[in-house]
């Protein structure tokens, strides 16, 4: 059990009971978190993280929320918001050793003022270095995975430093354990133009703003891309666009967005995952896996997706 009057003698940083977490997701949508805490620094992070786990208290780490799903009903468990403790961002030649809490485009930006190659592809992708290396984000060809060098993590109450090798990466996915949370990683990166860079970057953004729904609350890519073929397209052959539960909306623009039109619901965005998910099957015989992450719904809501 948490005791917060325990939790108050080591930990420095905020610390809500019950709070709201459609503050803290970029579809502004969830329930409350039975315990929220926002560390202060690194060392606070990983004491609260420590704490949790020896506690056997369910928890996840958050950073922007980019990438998440919050039941309306909320999370029967802690959240530890990592995006204002880890923060640090440093390049020593072409290696660059930056946080968890750093956004990816604070990354890219940060590489390219550096003169370094290799991530630029990420730009305009939301979320942080940790929830990305999470997932093992991309675009266009390239993934966060491929030049790094290693991540530094919180396993069982210990810091321990893994190797790219030790870990296995996969499209959308990265084989680490349940409670690993990742704190900081190391890249090393090939020498670029920065001019060339730059306008790679700029040229990037104004395609993701042209394709993607970005005026509106949403939580990017719901599905994952089956094989080589966009999940969009087979939404949007399936004759899905600008379908609607509530004020959730399957997007005019980009099939494979689901936007926020005003103050949608966590059911609405399922409603709209299973007829998307049901539809497709039927027309196509393709079971689309989900790329959005789940908070607080029950843990086999989709354990039929692996088959």
């Amino acid at each position: 059990m948490i005791n917060i009057d325990d939790i108050k003698k080591f930990f420095r940083g905020r610390i809500a009971l019950s709070e709201p977490l459609n503050k803290y997701t970029s579809l502004r949508i969830g329930g409350p978190a039975d315990y929220y805490f926002e560390p202060f620094e690194k060392n606070d992070a990983v004491q609260i993280i420590n704490y949790l786990q020896k506690q056997e208290v369910p928890f996840v780490p958050i950073g922007k929320g980019s990438n998440l799903l919050v039941n309306d009903e909320g999370y029967r468990g802690a959240v530890v918001n990592l995006q204002a403790s880890l923060t640090s961002i440093e390049a020593k030649e072409n290696c660059v050793n930056v946080e968890a809490g750093i956004s990816l485009n604070q990354f890219v930006d940060f590489c390219i003022r550096h003169g370094l190659k290799g991530v630029e592809m990420l730009a305009g992708i939301p979320g942080t270095i940790g929830g990305a290396i999470k997932m093992n984000a991309g675009a266009y060809g390239g993934e966060i995975s491929d030049y790094l060098l290693g991540v530094e993590i919180i396993r069982g109450g210990l810091i321990v430093n893994l190797k790219k090798a030790e870990i296995g990466f996969e499209y959308r996915f990265a084989s680490f354990e349940h409670d690993d949370v990742i704190l900081s990683a190391s890249f090393q990166l090939p020498v670029g133009n920065y001019d060339e860079l730059m306008k790679i970057r700029n040229d990037l953004l104004l395609q993701r703003n042209k394709k993607h729904p970005v005026n509106y609350p949403n939580c990017g890519s719901v599905f994952i891309n089956p094989g080589n073929t966009p999940a969009a397209k087979y939404i949007e052959e399936s004759g899905l666009k600008g379908a609607r539960s509530g004020d959730a909306q399957i997007s005019d623009k980009h099939a494979n967005f689901i936007i926020n039109i005003g103050n949608a619901t966590a059911k609405d965005v399922m409603t709209l995952i299973e007829k998307t998910r049901n539809t497709v099957k039927d027309k196509f015989g393709i079971l689309l896996e989900l790329e959005v992450k789940l908070l607080g719904f029950e843990e086999n809501v989709y354990k039929e997706q692996s088959s």
